[in-house]
């Protein structure tokens, strides 16, 4: 009894213990009981893979319909022009004029007098000019030849004119129509001139006098209104004349000859003068009205050394009237006043020059009817 009492608790923990598990034990057997058994199907199945076989290129199953992908090149037309090349633009723009005047009067028994004459003027203009952004280069050839044949007086020169000008200009942006400029302009004549009735001796000839200008500048383009202005504060002019007896004479301001007291030439004449100064161009095209064109070239030039102040004008001014496609009318001056060119000269029998002469306004107008193309 007293071994009972001592294990009491131990036989109360173990059957406190037993009875708890048998309650839960047989709580999660009503559950496993509840929840549906599944039966595994181990069945085998057996797998068939199919592949199909490429057909080889140009065999054509029986029953199968290819369609063909060459089919609609096959029904495609050729073409029937040929294509167009591309052209790159050309910045480049050239014009090109040429013009024949004649004029002709006859008589025949005409009462109050007359003589018959031919009068005959070529005037040929050419001009390449390239433009694009920041660049503009103008050049320009101008040629004038006229010849007149009159009843008792033979073939005289009427006009002669070579002149080759060029312009080459850089602006810093493509808004502004100011540009910083180099010019080069060159004139001279063909054939010879003479102080008519007199065809013997020549008072000017090709490069006697030639005329050469080189200098930058700004310039000022307005394409649209045709406006073309230059100023060159540095300008160097090159009046040639390489006649040498017009030279001797000192003829267009060049140095003339030295000579004894017979006559004879101790140093020749210069073939050169050479200037530096201030040079101004403006030419301008309008269309005055209809089929009236005026044209307007304007130079003026003076020289730092000598005589500044005296100004040397060109200015020629020519309105063309068109009567249709090829035929054209045209009115024109031509004013020159060239401090370095004299007249009235004076000379002795043995040549020399006994009074040098003075200056002269120079002045010519024309009209003239003629074919243009």
């Amino acid at each position: 009894m007293r071994l009972f009492r001592k294990h009491l608790p131990l036989l109360l923990l173990f059957s406190t213990t037993s009875l708890f598990l048998g309650s839960w034990s047989a709580k999660a057997q009503d559950t496993q009981d509840s929840i549906p058994q599944v039966v595994v199907d181990t069945t085998e199945m057996e797998t068939i893979v199919i592949r199909t076989l490429p057909e080889k290129a140009g065999v054509k199953r029986a029953g199968a319909r290819i369609s063909n992908q060459l089919d609609p090149l096959k029904r495609t037309k050729a073409l029937q022009e040929k294509p167009k090349r591309f052209n790159m633009p050309s910045f480049w723009k050239k014009k090109n004029r040429v013009a024949f005047n004649l004029n002709e009067v006859a008589f025949v028994n005409w009462n109050a007098g007359g003589d018959n004459s031919v009068a005959v003027l070529t005037a040929a203009r050419f001009e390449r000019n390239y433009a694009f952004r920041y660049i503009s280069w103008e050049n320009a050839l101008d040629f004038r030849f006229g010849l007149n044949m009159r009843e008792g007086q033979g073939i005289r020169k009427t006009d002669d004119a070579l002149r080759f000008t060029s312009t080459f200009g850089y602006r810093t942006d493509t808004i502004s129509k100011w540009y910083t400029s180099g010019k080069l302009n060159f004139n001279t004549q063909l054939a010879n001139g003479y102080k008519y009735p007199n065809t013997e001796t020549p008072i000017s000839r090709l490069m006697a006098p030639g005329y050469l200008f080189l200098g930058v500048g700004t310039s000022y383009i307005d394409a649209a209104k045709k406006i073309n202005l230059y100023i060159s504060p540095l300008t160097q002019k090159a009046t040639f004349v390489l006649d040498q007896r017009l030279a001797n004479q000192g003829a267009f301001g060049v140095q003339k000859a030295v000579l004894d007291a017979n006559g004879n030439v101790l140093n020749a004449g210069k073939n050169t003068l050479m200037e530096l100064g201030f040079l101004v161009t403006h030419s301008w095209e309008k269309e005055v009205y209809e089929n009236v064109n005026m044209i307007s070239r304007l130079n003026l030039y003076t020289d730092y050394l000598n005589s500044f102040g005296n100004i040397d004008i060109d200015w020629e001014l020519n309105f063309n009237l068109k009567v249709n496609q090829y035929i054209s009318a045209q009115i024109g001056t031509h004013l020159i006043y060239d401090d370095d060119i004299k007249f009235d000269v004076e000379k002795a029998a043995d040549g020399s020059i006994l009074s040098p002469g003075v200056t002269k306004t120079q002045f010519k107008q024309l009209l003239g009817v003629g074919v243009v193309y």
